[in-house]
């Protein structure tokens, strides 16, 4: 006996929004654990280089500048202040460590807050002098 014959029966529906917050875990879930890998588009072998340690090292001129642009020259104050006086002294140290060595490397230690210009100077003594090697030193930051 039926007694529902007026009502037809109704298609039951799949509920959507419990389905979407799955699949949202679901992705949240596989973005986390999953890892990236780089690929470069080149595949490059870089050279090898199988040369020793020079033997002979370069000889070395040490300028220091302070922050208040005082100069040093190999750990010796000097009292010259512009580029022609220091030119003259960084000419004076390289023949005091022995002319025989040719072309010595100027390394400048500033100070982190000396003035730009005081830095300028020593760039531009050591073009006076002909000095064509010049590069500066530098402290790591401590922080890894």
């Amino acid at each position: 006996m039926d007694f529902r014959k007026g009502k037809r029966r109704d298609d039951p529906d799949i509920n959507l929004i419990p389905f979407i917050d799955v699949l949202l875990v679901i992705l949240i879930f596989l973005m986390v654990t999953t890892t990236y890998s780089k690929f470069t588009a080149l595949q490059i072998s870089l050279p090898t280089a199988d040369a020793e340690k020079a033997i002979e090292q370069p000889m070395e001129i040490n300028v220091g500048v302070t922050a208040q642009g005082q100069y040093a020259i190999d750990n010796q104050q000097i009292s010259a202040r512009d580029a022609a006086s220091l030119a003259d002294e960084l000419k004076a140290a390289a023949n005091a460590k022995g002319a025989s060595k040719k072309d010595p490397v100027i390394i400048i230690n500033a100070d982190a807050t000396a003035a730009h210009q005081s830095v300028i100077n020593v760039l531009e003594a050591a073009r006076l002098a002909g000095f064509e090697k010049v590069t500066f030193a530098a402290q790591t930051s401590g922080r890894k």
